[in-house]
């Protein structure tokens, strides 16, 4: 049985930096990528020993950009972000990666600063002024754009042509559904693994498993062995 993984780079990256917080650098994130998917293959609730096929992860290029502050009026050159530098190296030894392909999109730029909800919030209560308003107080407009798409087409053409037998979706986005309930009508085994983030009771009716291959308090990878029953796939069909 041959398995692909397919996983939502940016959910990813937010889960990895939370769970593998010692290991939170761009060569481990790279590195863990095919750590989380051979700990997938062994996977003792499979009746057939399982074979990895491909690794797919999709983000976008981060932002090249200069901008000004929308309170201090600096200027911000999003090159010389952390955020862009760890983004770059992550992609870069992704290439270098055994079994990985890493699927690009783009970021539509919105070109506008957005006042962050948790500000918002203080302002209309009254626990903060206008006044009081830093460059902390707002985050830059940007979304990613043609990496679920991505993600969709490539379920589907998995499924056409046969070329697994189950697929392994390691993201938090129920956008993927109707492509899962495609793959599922072909006979394609759907496990979700959400890292430990909470999933919508949506999606359980459209995959046929879930499960988190590292475990939520001491950030390890697991290997199935019976003895952690949390870390087991659960089914939902």
């Amino acid at each position: 049985m041959k398995t692909a993984v397919l996983i939502d780079g940016d959910f990813y990256l937010r889960r990895h930096k939370k769970l593998r917080v010692k290991y939170h650098t761009p060569e481990f994130a790279a590195k863990d990528v095919l750590t989380l998917a051979l700990a997938h293959m062994d996977d003792k609730s499979c009746a057939r020993e399982s074979e990895l096929y491909r690794i797919l992860v999709y983000d976008a290029p981060p932002l090249q950009k200069r901008v000004h502050l929308p309170v201090s009026k600096v200027i911000l050159n999003f090159q010389d972000t952390e955020t862009y530098k760890f983004r770059s190296e992550f992609h870069q030894h992704l290439r270098r990666t055994r079994k990985a392909a890493l699927r690009l999109g783009r970021l539509r730029d919105g070109a506008r600063w957005i006042i962050r909800p948790s500000s918002a919030k203080d302002l209309l209560s009254g626990k903060k002024l206008v006044e009081d308003l830093s460059d902390d107080d707002f985050t830059y407009d940007v979304q990613q754009k043609g990496v679920d798409i991505r993600l969709g087409l490539d379920i589907a053409s998995l499924a056409y042509k046969r070329l697994v037998s189950r697929i392994i979706l390691v993201t938090g986005d129920s956008d993927f559904v109707p492509a899962a309930k495609l793959a599922r009508r072909e006979g394609i085994e759907i496990v979700l693994d959400p890292m430990w983030a909470s999933v919508n009771d949506y999606l359980y009716e459209h995959i046929d498993g879930l499960r988190s291959v590292i475990d939520a308090t001491s950030g390890k990878f697991i290997c199935e062995s019976g003895k952690s029953r949390r870390n087991s796939v659960r089914k939902v069909r």
